[in-house]
């Protein structure tokens, strides 16, 4: 019993020692255990840096938009152009003859469906080149760049003059190839639509296979290996691992397609002369271009163009809605 205060006295000063220990250290300086607060900026700083661009964007579309939409609410025909007769407000009459045109149903259904199939083509091929790039070697790769970067460089015009003399039925190479003899592509309705289908996918798809390429180099190299080990065919690792991590990059070249096709003017205006015999090749930019143009009806040419921007409008937010749904990043 007499050992037992010094041992308390040790089991005191170990106390002490632990809690001097515990104890913050006095004087000196204090380091804090929470994180630098970052930096939070005005909230009007972004709209300062996009103020620029939207200058611009504001001078190049919406103020076209605006006189386009301002238009077709109004009776402006070659009378109001030259100045003979001052233009009247029509309210929706514009949009009530032109919803009232049977021809008008026609040739919007045929340009949905001739979109729909050049932008489901231009992917399809798109993408399968973009895979065929990561599969070859250098030289052939540079040379299928290079001939798609050609393809789309080429202007609209010449690039459908060049496949007319193709497939020209007395003196192109296809019709000579394929032993069809003097067989005319565009005298036929759905034969003249092949033929700028073929021309739209030809001048389109460089742009989604070099997006594409690149968006297949920059996944991992372990993913694909993976996949490659564990027996996955080609169709399986595009489906299952590259198209669910290339989805961002698939909207914006889905969006863009349907922008350009939906909206093909050139194509259809050269290789069709205007839009077919009687009419049969129109499409709603071609037919816009002929009732402001060719009638002089501006304002039902310009109800047609609001028509267009509210349709391509409706489908882009209806798309990105149906990926939001699905909880996707864009």
């Amino acid at each position: 019993m007499t050992g037992s205060p010094m041992s308390s006295g040790g089991v005191v000063r170990g106390r002490v020692r632990v809690r001097r220990g515990l104890s913050r250290p006095r004087g000196g300086s204090r380091k804090s255990n929470t994180a630098p607060r970052p930096y939070r900026g005005s909230s009007s700083t972004p709209w300062i840096y996009l103020a620029p661009a939207l200058v611009v964007l504001g001078g190049l579309l919406v103020y076209p938009v605006y006189q386009l939409g301002l238009i077709s609410f109004l009776e402006y025909t070659q009378a109001q152009v030259s100045g003979g007769e001052p233009a009247t407000f029509q309210g929706f009459g514009n949009y009530a003859e032109l919803f009232g045109d049977r021809e008008f149903w026609r040739v919007l259904l045929a340009t949905v469906l001739f979109a729909a199939a050049c932008v489901v083509s231009t992917l399809a091929v798109g993408c399968a080149l973009a895979v065929l790039l990561t599969r070859v070697r250098a030289v052939p790769r540079l040379a299928l760049m290079l001939a798609g970067l050609g393809a789309w460089a080429t202007p609209a015009v010449t690039g459908s003059t060049v496949w007319l003399l193709l497939f020209d039925p007395d003196f192109g190479p296809v019709n000579r190839m394929l032993g069809i003899g003097d067989h005319s592509w565009t005298y036929g309705r759905y034969s003249a639509f092949l033929l700028v289908l073929l021309e739209v996918v030809w001048c389109s798809f460089p742009f989604v296979m070099v997006t594409v390429y690149a968006g297949i180099r920059a996944v991992p190299a372990e993913v694909l290996e993976a996949a490659a080990l564990d027996g996955a065919s080609q169709w399986r690792v595009w489906r299952s691992v590259l198209a669910p991590m290339l989805r961002p990059i698939l909207v914006v070249v889905t969006i863009q397609s349907v922008i350009w096709d939906f909206k093909v003017f050139t194509q259809i205006y050269v290789m069709t002369n205007g839009g077919g015999i009687a009419g049969q090749n129109m499409v709603l930019n071609v037919y816009a271009y002929q009732k402001a143009f060719a009638s002089s009806q501006y304002s039902l040419g310009s109800a047609i163009g609001v028509v267009m921007l509210l349709i391509l409008l409706a489908v882009t937010l209806v798309y990105l809605r149906l990926l939001r749904r699905q909880g996707e990043e864009l």
